[in-house]
Order: C-alpha cells, then structure tokens, then sequence
C-alpha cells in the first residue's frame, strides 16, 4: 500500500484501480451452498449412516431490502455463478481500495494546519473559538 505522503504513488495506484475496474465483468453478490439431503425412504443409499445424502442441490442466497432470498442454481451454472460471485468480491474490493486510496490522496492536497493557522494570522483571524451562543429565535405568531 502507498505511503500517505507520496501522492505520485497514490496517484499510479489510483489509475491503476480505475483501468481494473473497465476489466470487471458479469457480477452477481451472494453465496453459492451445496446441499445434500435425505429423501426420507428407508431401502434409498442416503439413509445408511455414512451416507451424504442426494445432491448436491445448488442454491444462491442474498440480502435484499432485509430479507433473504434464495435462487435454485443449475449444476450446469454452478462455475458460471461463483464466477460472477468472484467477479463480485473483486468489484467490492477494488472500490473499497480506489475510495481508501483517493481519500489519502485528497489529504496529500491539504495545507498543513500549522500553516493554515499561520495565514490566519496574518489575516489578522483570532485563534479563539467562537462561543456557539446565538440570539434566540422569534416565537411565532
């Protein structure tokens, strides 16, 4: 991770962020589960001890507005769909790093307070802060 105090730095890696993100493809959030169950019929290969059961049955599941909802997966788009879930984490990390990284930068253009205090004194500006009394509001009529 670039230093704070290296804006050439911080300013490659955001570019390089930025071209990763024209890279992104199909994304879908969620976890992908597998799994097994028993049919429940006693002569069936699932209901010996050992046995994991039938499947495994693929579903998707996410949150949305509070609520959870599942997506019966094919076997035949189960790659496809961690796929799209990589794709997904990918995307989340990247604008996770592109936002840390841009706010250090915007930092890097700040002045530095001891300066900014020392403009303000010359501007004649006091050091003292205000006392955050105000004069009452009007009642209304």
């Amino acid at each position: 991770m670039p230093t704070p105090d290296d804006p050439e730095e911080l300013e490659r890696r955001r570019d390089e962020i930025r071209d990763e993100l024209t890279s992104v493809g199909d994304l879908r959030p969620g976890s992908l589960v597998g799994r097994y169950r028993r049919c429940g019929k006693p002569t069936c290969h699932c209901a010996a001890a050992e046995a994991a059961g039938h499947g495994p049955s693929w579903s998707l599941t996410r949150r949305v507005g509070g609520r959870t909802l599942t997506r019966i997966i094919p076997p035949s788009a189960v790659t496809r769909t961690q796929e799209q879930i990589a794709e997904y984490r990918r995307l989340r990390r990247l604008t996770g790093e592109l936002v840390e990284v841009s706010e250090r930068l915007c930092e890097t253009h700040l002045p530095e307070p001891r300066a900014a205090s020392a403009e303000a004194a010359k501007r004649g500006g006091s050091q003292r802060p205000s006392s955050g009394s105000s004069r009452p509001r009007s009642k209304p009529s």
